[in-house]
């Protein structure tokens, strides 16, 4: 049975690299990608954001797709140490995270910030990856599906369409600890995720979900068979391109 939709393998580099290491990264992922001839998934890596640029340029030739790891919501302005959706469209990047849960506790990030973000990505020409995921405690306190539910509600603009929206469910105690939910765990939240964006917009069925939190080549077959993932959001093992080639190659085929 073919797949309803195309899965998206994405890489968030987060703030690892220098441009001769991004390069050599970049150039890994490209060349791996081409020789795989794949044409039934897409791969995107998100570098930090002084290295887009150059990672763009060194993946043109290829099917690889750049991204921004976060954008502001304003264009242009006095926004010190910003970066606008359409910087990062300039640099060549196509898609940009946002909400991400570093974010989200480091900056202080709520839902209206992330809405605001995903909306100027849409005006930038971006698609935007807009991640939600509960915190331990929550998972804890049997809180998850409505803690999924809340950041859904109110980090997804209205006039989303499945060709506008990517969301990525990444739950805060699996990220960069090894931890991962269980399959069927995976596999509930997905569902309930697709049945709120159900309430939100017309196209949900249409929408890619993302699995993201300590995904590796080890886990990720097992990951992305679960039901309704259509792809991971991958962090620290998108900084190898072997690992991250082989967390892509485990897709399955429609």
């Amino acid at each position: 049975m073919a797949r309803v939709r195309q899965p998206l393998i994405a890489g968030n580099w987060k703030m690892n690299g220098l441009r001769a290491d991004a390069l050599a990264l970049a150039k890994g992922v490209a060349d791996g990608v081409k020789q795989a001839g794949w044409t039934d998934r897409e791969v995107l890596v998100c570098p930090p954001a002084t290295l887009i640029l150059a990672v763009a340029e060194a993946v043109k030739t290829s099917r690889v797709l750049v991204g921004g790891q976060t954008c502001h919501a304003k264009p242009s302005g006095a926004h010190t140490g910003e970066i606008a959706a359409e910087m990062l469209g300039d640099c060549g990047a196509s898609h940009v995270i946002v909400g991400h849960s570093e974010r989200r506790a480091d900056c202080g990030e709520t839902d209206a910030i992330v809405r605001a973000k995903a909306e100027a990505a849409w005006r930038a020409g971006l698609l935007p990856i807009v991640c939600i995921g509960e915190t331990l405690a929550e998972r804890e306190a049997g809180r998850t599906l409505d803690v999924l539910a809340r950041q859904l509600t109110g980090s997804v603009p209205a006039g989303a369409t499945a060709a506008k929206l990517v969301v990525a469910y990444e739950p805060v105690w699996a990220i960069g600890t090894g931890k991962t939910p269980t399959t069927p765990e995976v596999a509930a939240a997905h569902a309930h995720i697709r049945k709120v964006l159900g309430g939100l917009m017309g196209e949900a069925a249409a929408v890619r979900l993302l699995y993201g939190g300590s995904v590796k080549d080890s886990n990720a077959a097992e990951l992305l068979a679960a039901g309704d993932v259509d792809g991971a959001l991958v962090g620290g093992a998108s900084l190898k391109a072997g690992e991250f080639l082989a967390i892509a190659k485990a897709v399955q085929s429609g």
